[in-house]
């Protein structure tokens, strides 16, 4: 491998925990300095780190910064993006790619302008739990696939977040927060998204931090809380996706593909390596697969990786920003359709990401 693309992260907020987890053993990257509007915190997690502080505006202007890790809240995700593609560096950003299709667009042109790459979470989808259910699929074991649901609920974030009001507003609720996720495998399963047909609400009840040093402060709401659609892929198969900070507690499945010989049961995918079962016509029981695909025990930052070895090896990356942004416009059209009642024909379409083969070691990406 060539030298490590030398990693600048913009946000350290929650989620920043989890890519400081992973980033020491992944190859190509180099963590080397961390940035934050609040600059007390980000010093804190420089000397957690062992690396430097910057202002976000030092940071994005570094010489020694290849690619900025965009970890801040999603109304900056485009902005960010922006300026670092201008100050001529990759960005690999949280979910989701920005607010709207319109918002993003301009994210996308400019990288294609200055031949920069840019990437985004979702990276769980390169795990074994969808990559096997993906080889699976692939492989015909439930024949030719017919429909697909997809569903994730809970009663909302602030059960758990200490700081939950900016899932509350745009670019957040369970479609914006969730929806990336099951999106993003449905589209890696099943192909790209050619219409939309969707339904949403917001319950009126009233919501509050439960937890850490702001319990009991009372959240604004501005954006649905119970979302649902129908999606037909350019393949045929119709998806039905339900999304809720509206259900106190539920049994139904994460993701299930439903083919003319079987089931696939596909495992939750904000996680990365939990197993796959299938039902076939022919068994006529459960049975869990073998792992069969998908990067081994990977975590947050898998994603990011996988684009710094595109990059050496001259090849697309995986959790590209064609795919961010088709499942934005996904998003965008099922809030839009709800809204007017309608149903709504996608304008952007994407390549199935190249599967991840089984047990690739970092070193041979």
């Amino acid at each position: 491998m060539g030298s490590p693309l030398r990693v600048g992260i913009v946000g350290v907020g929650k989620i920043s925990e989890q890519y400081f987890a992973e980033l020491p053993s992944l190859p190509g990257l180099q963590l080397v300095a961390v940035a934050d509007l609040n600059e007390a915190r980000a010093a804190e997690v420089a000397a957690e780190q062992g690396v430097v502080s910057r202002s976000v505006d030092e940071l994005i202007a570094s010489d020694d910064i290849d690619v900025v890790l965009n970890l801040t809240i999603p109304a900056a995700h485009a902005e960010i993006a922006l300026r670092a593609l201008e100050a001529g560096k990759h960005v690999y950003g949280e979910k989701p790619l920005a607010l709207t299709p319109d918002e993003a667009r301009p994210v996308l042109e400019l990288a294609k302008e200055r031949g920069l790459r840019v990437g985004s979470a979702p990276d769980t989808v390169l795990g074994t739990g969808v990559q096997t259910a993906r080889q699976v699929l692939d492989e015909g074991t439930i024949g030719t696939p017919v429909a697909a649901s997809a569903f994730w609920t809970s009663a909302g974030h602030e059960l758990w977040h200490p700081n939950p009001q900016f899932y509350y507003t745009p670019g957040g609720g369970p479609l914006f927060d969730m929806g990336p996720y099951y999106l993003s495998t449905l589209v890696s399963l099943l192909g790209p998204v050619v219409r939309v047909s969707g339904a949403a609400g917001r319950s009126a009840r009233e919501r509050s931090v439960a937890t850490g040093p702001l319990a009991g402060t009372p959240l604004t709401v501005e954006v649905d809380t119970h979302v649902t659609a129908l999606l037909e892929h350019e393949s045929g198969v119709a998806s039905t996706l339900l999304l809720s900070f509206d259900v106190w507690s539920a049994r139904l499945p994460r993701i299930e593909i439903y083919g003319t010989e079987g089931t696939i049961a596909v495992p939750d995918p904000n996680r990365f390596s939990d197993p796959v079962e299938v039902w076939t016509s022919a068994e006529r029981e459960w049975r869990e697969v073998p792992t069969s695909a998908g990067y081994e025990e990977a975590g947050r930052g898998y994603g990011l990786a996988d684009m710094a070895r595109a990059i050496e090896t001259d090849r697309p990356h995986r959790a590209s920003a064609e795919l961010a942004f088709h499942v934005l416009e996904i998003m965008d059209a099922v809030l839009e359709t709800a809204r007017e009642h309608t149903v709504k024909e996608l304008e952007s379409t994407v390549d199935r990401p190249g599967m991840v083969p089984f047990g690739t070691a970092p070193a041979d990406w």
